[in-house]
């Protein structure tokens, strides 16, 4: 086994002031919990209910919604525990909630990828795109789900280990099971290519070909305002995934050796534990950028949004007329 004892490296390095996270947690939380539910819910019922049209990656952009409203809707226990420092519910509660927050970014990540691939694709082979089925994102929608959710699942295993007396911490106090160093490097492996490496290099690819094609000719039913669009797509989801993820998943290999007590240079293992709490708000920050992806990048849904308002608006002044009408 690597070690027996995960905080040693904090401890010869005498870090004590980590307090800070607590306030940092429960700050970024507040802030993103009530826009963030609002804003996913809002989208997921418009994406569901007001568009007819499957196409152009809105299947992804559902399960997208999916995956952020599952990270949102737990952020009240964890706003709760960073106030209190104390975890008053059933410690698979605690696991869940922990288990949610990198289902939700691995999720993301995978869906991101997938909306960028899809939108490029269907703009440089627009034929293909036509004979292109709605059962084929669900399809692949479902296998993301499946392969994600096994994936995550070394997380909160990885962090149920014993605590002894102290059975009311959660989340950022949960102590580390030692692994293995054969163990370890494959996880590491595994997660920073499954979960950045690959997906990074998908993104630039479709950026930079989305690019390209604004240069080259347009088809007739493919004029350069479609390009636009897919452009601003695919940059928008190079955007959300370089803020919110890039930082995390750099900090990763090295914040997963500092606990294993593989690091032992102090300065290196102050700047990870110092710099580690701030890369996982970013990550759910995501849930509030993406809803700008859809109503900003998807032309469908605000078609959908404005139609739906301009139809309620129409529908209370003509009930207000009728009401007057029948009065004089």
């Amino acid at each position: 086994m690597v070690s027996n004892s995960n905080g040693d490296s904090e401890t010869n390095c005498s870090i004590t002031d980590m307090q800070f996270r607590y306030h940092l947690y429960a700050a970024t939380y507040t802030i993103i919990f009530i826009p963030g539910l609002l804003a996913n819910s809002a989208a997921l019922w418009v994406l569901c209910r007001f568009i007819s049209k499957k196409n152009k990656a809105v299947i992804f952009m559902i399960n997208l919604s999916v995956a952020d409203l599952a990270h949102v809707l737990s952020l009240p226990l964890r706003i709760y525990y960073y106030i209190s420092k104390e975890w008053p519910f059933q410690r698979a509660l605690c696991l869940l909630c922990f288990y949610l927050k990198y289902l939700n970014m691995y999720a993301s990540i995978c869906f991101l990828t997938c909306i960028s691939l899809q939108r490029c694709f269907f703009l440089l082979k627009p034929f293909r795109a036509r004979n292109w089925k709605r059962r084929y994102d669900v399809v692949i929608s479902a296998i993301i789900w499946v392969t994600v959710g096994i994936a995550c699942l070394p997380f909160p295993i990885l962090r149920s280990t014993n605590l002894g007396n102290n059975t009311n911490s959660c989340f950022a106090d949960l102590g580390y099971k030692p692994m293995n160093a054969v163990v370890l490097v494959t996880m590491i492996t595994v997660a920073e290519l499954a979960g950045f490496v690959i997906p990074v290099i998908i993104i630039a690819y479709c950026t930079w070909k989305t690019i390209i094609s604004l240069k080259e000719p347009s088809m007739a039913f493919q004029g350069i305002n479609e390009k636009k669009k897919a452009l601003r797509m695919v940059f928008m989801c190079a955007a959300v995934f370089f803020i919110c993820f890039t930082p995390y998943h750099i900090n990763f290999i090295f914040y997963t050796m500092v606990k294993e007590t593989i690091i032992s240079s102090c300065s290196i293992v102050k700047s990870t534990l110092y710099f580690h709490p701030y890369c996982l708000c970013l990550a759910s920050l995501s849930c509030l950028f993406d809803p700008i992806l859809y109503y900003f990048m998807a032309s469908e849904f605000r078609d959908q949004l404005s139609r739906h308002g301009n139809s309620v608006t129409r529908s209370r002044l003509m009930s207000r007329e009728s009401g007057s009408s029948m009065v004089s």
